[in-house]
């Protein structure tokens, strides 16, 4: 019996992966979840090189447009003004090895800080536009930054007061402050010298991005020139992009899905970047698009919503589309479809990944059957392996069976900075770095996402991890001990939720609360909801049952169609 069971599945999975296995991708013929990605030739140079030799094929061709700074670049001259920071990192004593912060939203800054910190051997680091003081301490002490970029303030913080009270009175590794579109840019260009002849080898370190991980506070995801191209490259592949392509990007810099996403596969492909205003604005978005006659379009679900929502929707011409990337939280089916119709992004992927992964692991074809587009989030990148594992065994499940996502190859990140324990928790022995993600393969060598077995919240694309939130709110003097959670949200994916209880003889209201996050913490982080409780649902051992405050909310808030919705 055993027998012809099995002899029925290698006959089904012969069927149905035949189509995959024409295009390299291998699909087991034992009845277990896992796949690997096409092989392809894997990039062995830095994100200078890279640049530099683009701008060599390309030379004449746009490579970046700052839609709100009125600027365009070609790709010779965007080599030209790399060159030219790079210089100024030099000037400012910075070195191989060295740490330079970019705290800013979208502009032409951020680009050049990119490839020329590469090019002077500098690792960049991204600080996140909506931290706080408290945050941006954390990050300041942690990464060990030696100067920092920034605007003096944009229309959603004033950055020198953030950074001022982030001080505090300590003493910081930061030894350089530069303002971007202030005389100080410009003092640092003209103090420019020649860089370290030796250049950044291919498995350094280029980027550190801060995550929640899966446990504790945020961490230093370390990621190489190696990781960072070759995931462009590969994620250029699935889009078929080409020096001919225009990516509009309205997503941000200092997130994977836009220096990546972005600007990596602009680099590898020759393709131009638009980035159509500083933070996402819809009007700005869908006037790149018309104008600019971009052919791919970039979001997270949220994005494409309220583009699609818009009054002036209609009078926009988005024929020039062909293609573009979904990503940074579950993507509800009927949002694809429309979004494929409605802005004739025949050809628009899903992705999913994480930081931690440069960041794509899975991914849909372009010509993929809208069915597949919409149901999955597609299979694995060339050069990629993924399985699914039973999460207490790690012993592989069979296909159709729900585990958790694990992921190996090229895209893995060297680990987290200076923490090594965290490293090896995250990523095991044989070199498999486990997701926390919840997720099933089908027959064929598909994924489809079910949720996270880790206790992150993403909230339209935002990464929340609940037990940061929660150490910042016990800092409060009235409350006793709070929990956070995510609940379902139908504009945001998921919202932030916290259950307080009071020291005895307090009161609060939500709005305190609220008040008191503001300015402290990034504004994605604060709850919406608060629930004042005196007890929290406990097991015998005494731990937070937090399905069950969800469950409860979901249940008298009335989420249950919400948190049913289907996903991609």
């Amino acid at each position: 019996m055993v027998l012809t069971f099995v002899g029925w599945m290698r006959t089904l999975l012969k069927a149905r992966s035949q189509a995959a296995v024409d295009r390299g991708y291998t699909v087991p013929l034992e009845p277990l979840s896992y796949s690997r990605g096409p092989a392809a030739p894997l990039l062995e140079k830095n994100l200078s090189e890279a640049l530099a030799d683009t701008a060599a094929r390309f030379a004449g061709r746009d490579a970046l447009i700052v839609c709100h700074q009125n600027l365009r670049l070609t790709w010779s001259e965007l080599d030209v003004e790399v060159t030219r920071v790079a210089r100024g990192l030099a000037g400012l004593g910075l070195g191989t090895g060295d740490r330079a912060g970019i705290w800013s939203s979208n502009c032409v800054e951020w680009i050049l800080l990119q490839y020329a910190s590469a090019r002077a051997g500098v690792v960049l680091v991204n600080v996140n536009p909506a931290y706080r003081s408290h945050e941006l301490r954390y990050v300041l002490k942690r990464s060990k930054i030696r100067a920092l970029f920034l605007p003096e303030r944009d229309s959603r913080a004033d950055y020198r007061e953030i950074l001022n009270n982030s001080r505090n009175g300590e003493a910081l590794p930061l030894e350089h402050v530069v303002w971007l579109g202030d005389a100080s840019w410009d003092a640092m260009l003209a103090g420019g010298r020649d860089c370290p002849r030796t250049t950044p080898g291919t498995h350094d370190v280029a980027n550190i991005q801060y995550t929640s991980g899966t446990t504790g506070s945020p961490k230093g995801v370390l990621l190489t020139h190696h990781n960072l191209l070759n995931n462009g490259m590969s994620i250029s592949l699935a889009l078929r992009a080409t020096e001919q392509d225009r990516i509009c990007a309205p997503v941000p810099l200092y997130h994977c899905f836009g220096s990546v996403i972005g600007s990596m596969v602009s680099v590898v492909t020759g393709a131009a970047l638009i980035l159509p205003s500083a933070q996402f604005e819809v009007l700005a978005t869908l006037e790149a698009v018309h104008r600019e006659r971009a052919t791919a379009l970039y979001g997270v679900p949220t994005m494409f919503i309220a583009e699609l929502m818009h009054p002036e929707f209609a009078r926009f011409d988005f024929t020039s589309l062909r293609t573009g990337v979904m990503a940074g939280a579950p993507c509800p089916i009927e949002v694809m479809r429309t979004v494929a119709e409605r802005m004739h992004c025949h050809e628009m992927t899903i992705a999913y990944g994480q930081t931690e992964s440069s960041p794509v692991i899975t991914m849909s074809d372009v010509d993929d059957p809208m069915e597949l587009r919409v149901a999955t989030v597609g299979k694995a990148l060339a050069n990629t392996e993924v399985q699914i594992v039973n999460p207490e065994t790690g012993a592989r499940v069979p296909a159709g069976e729900q585990g958790e996502l694990c992921t190996r190859g090229y895209l893995v990140m060297k680990g987290y900075d200076e923490d090594p324990d965290a490293t090896a928790a995250c990523i095991d022995a044989e070199g498999w770095l486990h997701t926390g993600d919840l997720a099933a393969m089908r027959p064929d060598g598909y994924f489809s996402f079910r949720g996270r077995a880790k206790d992150t919240i993403i909230r339209g694309g935002e990464n929340i991890y609940p037990r940061e939130v929660e150490d910042f709110l016990h800092t409060h003097p009235k409350i006793a001990d709070v929990y956070v959670i995510g609940i379902p949200d139908a504009r945001l994916g998921e919202t932030v939720l916290a259950w307080v209880q009071l020291k005895p003889g307090e009161a609060a209201t939500a709005e305190e609360l609220q008040a008191f996050c503001k300015g402290r913490i990034a504004y994605f982080k604060i709850p919406q909801y608060v629930r004042f409780v005196d007890s929290f649902p406990m097991t015998v051992t005494k731990k937070i049952q937090k399905f069950l405050i969800r469950e409860q909310e979901i249940r008298e808030r009335g989420l249950e169609d919400i948190a049913g919705q289907a996903t991609a």
